[in-house]
């Protein structure tokens, strides 16, 4: 399929820009939802390409084509473009922190990052591992169980 340079242009700025690309699998469609300038097919088409080449890997579910790009369609598309190798795609940044918490906090989860279950009303059913304050009956408590009910003998 023929597909113009503006709109291959598109389509690989739009790639580069996010790592990832998602195309509904409806070749009819006159535009792409992301990129409206562009028709479905063109971008599916173009990504088939890339994928034939080893720069994209394509993942099909649900009637939607989702692309991720490589390594090496990431130095492929940065030649293409003319891009200098400080400029990354989002999926290849590093999610900064945010400003004003201190590097361990975790919120209710601990700083570790495992789950932490709240802490309720059961609290009073711990024992300590001493064993002390411990209550409940004594040792010389002999429960006898008498009357009609289960297990009791037929007289």
């Amino acid at each position: 399929m023929i597909i113009s340079k503006q709109n291959r242009r598109v389509i690989y700025e739009n790639l580069f820009k996010e790592g990832v690309l998602v195309a509904p699998k409806d070749f009819n469609r006159p535009a792409h939802p992301d990129i409206p300038t562009v028709r479905n097919l063109e971008v599916i088409k173009a990504m088939q390409s890339l994928t034939s080449k080893g720069y994209v890997k394509t993942q099909f579910s649900w009637q939607y084509y989702y692309y991720v790009l490589t390594d090496e369609g990431l130095s492929y598309l940065r030649e293409w473009l003319h891009l200098p190798a400080e400029i990354v795609p989002q999926t290849h940044m590093k999610p900064a922190r945010p400003a004003g918490r201190p590097a361990g906090y975790g919120g209710r989860t601990g700083g570790d990052g495992a789950y932490r279950p709240p802490r309720g009303d059961r609290e009073y059913r711990r024992r300590d591992d001493a064993g002390e304050g411990k209550e409940g009956a004594s040792a010389e408590y002999k429960p006898r169980f008498g009357g009609v009910g289960r297990g009791a003998p037929a007289s």
